[in-house]
């Protein structure tokens, strides 16, 4: 049995909510002050330093095993060849879609270069539906129905520039109809149910290899009221792992968020179950969270169509994100799962 034991004083009440009890100008307030902390808000230093320790190139062949890996799973063959326009200086007006067409002998370094890597900038606040004690794994879907999302992460150490091994990254999100799971609260899905807070799908946490990179299998978030379509992250860097396969720990060296192209969110809210869901959808341009981090880095996915097509074959997404190791905070988490 897993159920969820609720933190008393955890969600504010006052304040511009997207969920009920979440107040996004707070949250938009100590994203601000955070910022103030780093010493680099980006990993435009990181270049050159990727490439001659040799991180680069060992990227470039883990994303195109997984890529080759996924496009196989799907009865596809071959390699990929990928080129996107060039990045702007306004990441919430660029394009983060690679095109392809199949060609064997398509370098891999064409496609998966680390300058063509995201780059998210140091946060400092959980948002709502945070919960401690989630599983270690890699998939997460479990049963819930979407479009598939393979996400590759790469954890850096802003002023080293070198890579952030053995901390746990940790991410979650809502379902397709813009639920989170493992919750029961006014606002997030149907407060009737009383079983949600038995849910667990759409969360989990990896730990970094020596290169600082963890993968998930997870599906493209749906949206809720106030917000646009986004996945949370955070790393661990004090995390243990538990006998029932789960970590418990409050304290982080990065809370941030994930955010996706408005045009692939577009095609993506067509498809069912994203379809049914009713609530008021939030665009990129209108989001204050996402207009914050994207002043001081680039916080969205690149990704591709892994059928070549269409976003129902399933994507992969990657993308670059720098902590600052010497700070940390405790977070504030909504509930803890217990009883697994």
């Amino acid at each position: 049995m897993r159920f969820v034991t609720f933190l008393a004083g955890v969600l504010a009440t006052t304040g511009v909510f997207a969920h009920p009890g979440h107040d996004i100008a707070q949250e938009i307030a100590e994203r601000k002050a955070g910022l103030q902390m780093v010493s680099h808000r980006s990993l435009d230093h990181c270049t050159e330093v990727i490439k001659r320790s040799g991180l680069e190139a060992r990227l470039v062949a883990r994303r195109n095993e997984l890529a080759d890996r996924l496009i196989k799973k799907r009865g596809l063959v071959g390699k990929t060849h990928l080129f996107t326009a060039q990045k702007r200086a306004d990441p919430i007006n660029t394009s983060h879609k690679f095109s392809y067409n199949w060609n064997l002998d398509t370098p891999a370094s064409v496609i998966f270069a680390s300058n063509r890597s995201c780059i998210l900038s140091p946060e400092v606040t959980e948002g709502p539906y945070y919960l401690t004690g989630e599983y270690i794994r890699e998939d997460l879907v479990e049963n819930q129905a979407g479009v598939d999302l393979y996400m590759d992460i790469l954890v850096l150490d802003t002023k080293t520039c070198k890579p952030v091994p053995n901390v746990y990254v940790e991410i979650w999100q809502t379902n397709s109809t813009g639920v989170y799971g493992g919750v029961i609260a006014q606002g997030n899905g149907n407060f009737a149910d009383k079983t949600n807070n038995k849910k667990s799908w759409l969360r989990g946490a990896q730990k970094t290899t020596e290169d600082g990179v963890v993968s998930f299998g997870t599906l493209f978030p749906g949206h809720y009221t106030g917000r646009t379509t986004h996945t949370h992250v955070m790393v661990h860097p004090n995390a243990v792992a538990l006998a029932n396969g789960t970590i418990k720990d409050t304290t982080a060296s990065h809370v941030g968020q994930f955010f996706f192209d408005q045009d692939l969110i577009t095609l993506v809210e067509k498809q069912s179950p994203y379809s049914t869901n009713k609530q008021a959808l939030t665009t990129n341009a209108k989001d204050g969270i996402l207009q914050q981090s994207s002043k001081s880095g680039d916080p969205f996915i690149n990704y591709i169509y892994l059928n070549g097509k269409d976003v129902m074959g399933g994507l992969l997404g990657w993308i670059s994100f720098g902590i600052d190791t010497s700070l940390t905070k405790t977070v504030r988490p909504a509930g803890q799962f217990t009883g697994h």
